[in-house]
């Protein structure tokens, strides 16, 4: 009997973990932003006054979109919060439509 190749011990976990990640996909239909976050970012975008609650909701969101502000020196800044808060924008504009502003 003929005994495998070398090669094949490491290619299998390999194709196993493909596979996983193949399949491991976001599924599009999930909101990125709660009711909560969508009522504060309306508001925010209608010039509503500032509140703590507003501002910690955006920044939730921010995070979400992968904006991270604990970072002591970001070399990437302004670019970062830029891409997050277009993301955001995006998210709101697909999730948020029928909240009304609060």
């Amino acid at each position: 009997m003929k005994n495998p190749p070398r090669k094949w011990p490491r290619l299998f976990p390999l194709l196993i973990l493909l596979a996983g990640c193949a399949a491991g996909g976001v599924p599009q239909s999930t909101a990125h932003l709660s009711a909560l976050q969508c009522r504060d970012l309306a508001a925010l975008r209608n010039n509503a006054p500032l509140t703590p609650e507003r501002n910690r909701s955006e920044l939730a969101a921010l995070r979400q979109a992968g904006y991270d502000p604990s970072r002591w020196y970001d070399p990437y800044y302004p670019g970062d919060l830029q891409a997050a808060q277009r993301q955001v924008d995006r998210w709101f504009q697909a999730e948020c439509q029928q909240v009304p502003p609060a």
